[in-house]
């Protein structure tokens, strides 16, 4: 998938636990184990501004495009 989710990254930064993390923002340490690892098809708006706000960061500091690699015949 061309989004990267950098959540660890962030949660490493900020010593903080999926747990904690999961208590803090209001949704499930599944759901957020879902979309820390990528396999999110969507994420909402709420949740995101939520991850923001506990994390101190910006929507760029979680998510990143990265190119898919182009397999020509």
């Amino acid at each position: 998938m061309p989004i990267a989710v950098d959540i660890d990254v962030m949660l490493a930064k900020r010593k903080m636990s999926v747990g904690e993390l999961a208590d803090r923002v209001g949704i499930t340490p599944a759901n957020l184990a879902v979309l820390k690892n990528g396999r999110a098809k969507a994420v909402r708006f709420t949740t995101l501004a939520a991850l923001c706000e506990v994390l101190e960061c910006q929507p760029g500091d979680l998510l990143r495009w990265e190119a898919e690699d182009v397999v020509e015949a």
